[in-house]
């Protein structure tokens, strides 16, 4: 074991961009645990967008991180030193934890994660621990997607975008993603099997939008906000359903961001629209990661992961997220278990 511990804190509230003064990156001593706790290591830890979320002092749907405090983030690690019977060294555990290569656990916080057979854990982390059940969930029980539905996505090269156009077409519906580069269109129509592509950055998006959805769009997985919710408020079908899983095109913003200019297709078409977060499921976790591990055996389900190495580059990494610099999901790894 290190003699210190690597850890990253939260200096300064983000104004627009993540700058790098915003976190600092020092060295500490490794904590002891107390009864009823154990000390991990950090293996793999995921970047998401609520990173970000996580950092401002705004009303979200946990308290902010302290300024001077660790940050926090979704952690996976092996149990060194343990005063809890359930997890004894050498287990693996998954759940909120911080920036640090050393910290200590509890039931509340991280949980076991298992066997994860044939899958590597590297793979069952960043795909179970948020992005598969959130995929999952928002798609099929907040937007009931029907056989012959067309599914839009936006930010469908994203982790959880990727995972939800290919669960909508398990479900046989017909599916439009939406992402910011030809490779990244290429990847989801050709490797993922969308029916349709749209790069949002090279494209008239509402013509294209109309083109690839003669019929209307059903069900629009939104994760960015902005023009292109607008762009599909006006194709949304009677009835349609608007699962909104983020809202990251307004995340930097630094004036207030306007509203959906047709805001008045929610009434006209009766839709609904409904906000969520993962963890509004998390009683409901083992049926998704059933599906899922299911999915994946079959083959029906493929994931990216990109992966970088080293605990200290993951502030520069964070920002790929926010440029749409990466493709799937975003994990640093520390230690491979």
């Amino acid at each position: 074991m290190s003699e210190m511990n690597r850890i990253w804190r939260l200096r300064k509230r983000p104004v627009g961009d993540i700058t790098d003064d915003v976190l600092s990156f020092e060295e500490e001593s490794i904590p002891e645990p107390s009864d009823g706790e154990f000390l991990f290591r950090l293996n793999y830890l995921s970047l998401d967008p609520t990173n970000l979320i996580w950092m401002r002092d705004i009303d979200q749907y946990m308290p902010p991180v302290e300024l001077n405090a660790p940050m926090r983030g979704v952690v996976c690690g092996t149990v060194l030193k343990s005063h809890h019977p359930d997890y004894p060294e050498g287990a693996i555990v998954g759940g909120i934890g911080v920036w640090a290569d050393y910290q200590i656990g509890t039931p509340q916080s991280v949980n076991s994660m298992g066997d994860t057979g044939p899958i590597p854990v590297v793979d069952a982390f960043s795909t179970f621990a948020v992005v598969g059940p959130t995929a999952y969930f928002g798609l099929l029980h907040i937007g009931e997607p029907k056989e012959g539905d067309t599914v839009v996505v936006s930010a469908a090269a994203g982790a959880v975008g990727s995972i939800v156009g290919q669960i909508a077409k398990i479900k046989g519906c017909r599916v439009v993603g939406l992402a910011g580069t030809n490779e990244k269109c290429g990847w989801i129509k050709d490797d993922l099997g969308f029916d349709v592509a749209i790069n949002y950055r090279t494209e008239d998006v509402p013509k294209a939008l109309a083109a690839a959805c003669p019929h209307g769009i059903d069900v629009y997985f939104d994760n960015v906000g902005g023009k292109i919710l607008d762009a599909c408020l006006n194709l949304m079908n009677f009835k349609g359903r608007i699962p909104t899983c983020g809202l990251i095109s307004q995340y930097t913003a630094t004036e207030p961001v306007p509203g959906p200019f047709n805001y008045e297709m929610i009434v006209m078409q009766r839709l609904r629209v409904q906000g969520f977060i993962v963890l509004d499921f998390a009683e409901r976790y083992p049926e998704a990661i059933a599906a899922l591990s299911q999915w994946m055996a079959e083959g029906k389900i493929t994931v990216r992961t990109e992966i970088v190495d080293h605990l200290e580059n993951a502030l520069q990494t964070l920002k790929k997220l926010f440029t749409g610099a990466n493709t799937g999901k975003l994990i640093i790894r520390v230690k491979d278990v």
